[in-house]
Parts: structure tokens; sequence; C-alpha cells
């Protein structure tokens, strides 16, 4: 089976007067109709500029996509005009924006934003595009929604207005949305209702899913799949259950050590990931981690690791999978914590 999307190799670079920031270096990663997939690392690590990189909504200068490929249903992205991809964005491909109070147009009523949409891709009256927004509205849990639909944003909460970013990301039912960083903006009983609404809405509609956060803790109830960023790379990827209970890279075990357990019988410290990213002006010759890595050993230093394969569905790039490294139980001990 073809995938739904398919990024080969993804290298983008911004151009600054310092020189050449490279933001993303060799992505690769598939994604399956219907399937969900998290994109975690700490600020920085290139995940936001992947997401826009797909949606073409990169500013160029500074941003350009200096190599490789972002297939979707088999047709190269990046090839396409500006025009073609105006019928891609919203149509085939929706996005969730991280704040919504400065992606919706605050002269704007709600409603004729959800429907903007409807009317352009779908060639509708202003009848049954209002018909549309109007479901929309209902389908994420909008109260009230024929009054909502003549409101501003100012007059909505912040998770009302992120349920407005969901309800127009899906008006046109694309086969693909991406969330980069929803819930971020929001406080701590809000975002578990808009992670529920988004794990029902993509049920009932088989929509693909890709979650863009530096939030571990809240990939688990959503996500099939994880990547794991760091310095414009994937240092790890598996699934759900191979990165939160077989973790085989050094950096996932400190983003696991650092998400707080209702689960642990003893009070443990949260412990920080010491050092700082690398400058991707001047990115290192080796392991990108290797500053901050109390396992880093010589060959780290002068050569950047490959992907070792652990399992058909898990991989990791670190030297310390290879069958020469010395074996340590820093896995273990995450298993038994989680």
């Amino acid at each position: 089976m073809t995938a739904l999307l398919e990024v080969k190799d993804l290298r983008v670079s911004f151009f600054i007067p310092a020189g050449e920031v490279q933001a993303v270096r060799g992505v690769n990663f598939t994604l399956d109709k219907g399937e969900s997939l998290a994109i975690v690392g700490e600020s920085g690590c290139g995940k936001s500029v992947t997401a826009q990189s797909i949606m073409r909504l990169l500013q160029s200068p500074p941003a350009k996509i200096v190599g490789g490929s972002i297939l979707f249903q088999g047709k190269d992205i990046l090839k396409l005009s500006e025009r073609e991809m105006e019928n891609v964005r919203g149509n085939e491909i929706g996005m969730i924006f991280q704040d919504p109070m400065t992606s919706l147009n605050p002269t704007m009523k709600i409603g004729k934003q959800i429907a903007e949409g409807v009317r352009l891709h779908f060639k509708v009256s202003n009848e049954e595009a209002k018909k549309r927004a109007l479901e929309m509205e209902n389908l994420v849990g909008l109260p009230h929604p024929e009054r909502r639909y003549d409101q501003y944003p100012h007059e909505f909460s912040g998770g009302m207005r992120q349920r407005t970013m969901i309800a127009m990301s899906l008006a046109c039912e694309p086969k693909l949305v991406i969330a980069d960083e929803p819930t971020t903006a929001l406080d701590v009983t809000i975002q578990a209702q808009i992670l529920e609404l988004m794990k029902d809405i993509q049920k009932r509609l088989d929509t693909a899913i890709i979650l863009i956060t530096h939030d571990l803790g809240i990939v688990a109830d959503l996500c099939h799949r994880v990547l794991v960023m760091y310095a414009g790379k994937i240092i790890e990827s598996g699934t759900i259950e191979d990165i939160f209970y077989n973790p085989q890279h050094p950096y996932t075990w400190g983003l696991l050590k650092s998400v707080p357990s209702i689960h642990s019988q003893e009070k443990r410290r949260l412990v920080p990931i010491p050092g700082q990213p690398p400058d991707l002006i001047k990115p290192p010759v080796g392991c990108a981690f290797m500053p901050r890595c109390k396992y880093a050993m010589k060959v780290c230093v002068e050569h950047d690791p490959t992907d070792f394969q652990i399992t058909d569905s898990h991989k990791a790039a670190c030297w310390l999978l290879h069958p020469a490294a010395a074996a340590i139980k820093e896995a273990a001990e995450l298993e038994a914590r989680a």
C-alpha cells in the first residue's frame, strides 16, 4: 500500500547574515492513511519547520528547502506551483496552529472564517458554506452554533478558539491534519478536552494526524508512532510502546525522565538534560547530542551515528547500539519507573 505521506531526505536551511542555519538535516518518515504520528523534541529541534515545509508555509527568504522530497498521495509537493499548493492547503492537508488568537482574523466573524475555506475549495453558495460551518461548529463541540457563527474571536475563550481552529482545519475533510503544538497556550483541563476531541474526530473521519509537540506526556493516548527529533534530525522512531517502554537513545531517556509520573510509588525529582543544543550554523561532525551525553564515546565525536534497527517498528541513531558498545542499564531503569 502506498503511504499517504512520504518525506525523503528533507533538508531545510535559513540563510541569515551570520551564515546558513541547517534547521532540518535529512529527515525521513512515512505516514499511512488514518494513522497518527507525533514529532517530539525540545524547542529549535526542527519539528515545526518540518511541518511548515509539508504545507509550504516557510517564508523565503530566509528559509529555503535545499534538498529532499515530500510525496503526498504519490505527488511531490515541492514541485507544485503556488496555485496548485493553494488547492492542497485546507482541502487535502489541514493545519491547526499553536496560538489560535494570532491565527484567526480578529475582524472577521468566526462562522465566516470556517465557511471561507468551504466556499473556496468546494465552489458552493454562501448558504451551503454556512450550513457546513454550523455542522463543523457542532462537531467540535462549540455550544449554540448559530449564535457562535456571528461572534468574533475576542468573544471566545482560548479553548473555544482552538476548537474553531480544529473546525476550520477539518471543514473540507482533508486526508491529513498537522497540529503544531495545539495545546501549548491552554490550561491542563482544556488541553485534555482538545486532545480527546482530536482523538474522537480522527476515529470518525479516519483522518491522518501529525502532532508536533515538545511534551511526551500528551502523545501516548493520541498517536500510534513517535519520531524524536534533535538538532534537525530524527534520532529515534518507533511505536508508542517502543518509545515509552523500550527507549534506546540517551536523548529519549532524558525526555522521559523530565515527564512527571502519577504512578510512581517514590518521590523523584525531575531530571533536566544538561547543556545546550548545538549551533546549527556549524553542526558537529559527529553525534549532535555528544556534548550533553554522559555515555559519549570517541566514535561519537568523530562520526555521526547511522540508524540501528532494533525491531521492525523501532530504530535509533546511537553508537551505544553498535554490537561492540558496552551495555548500559538506563533503559531498564526507565521501564521500572513507567
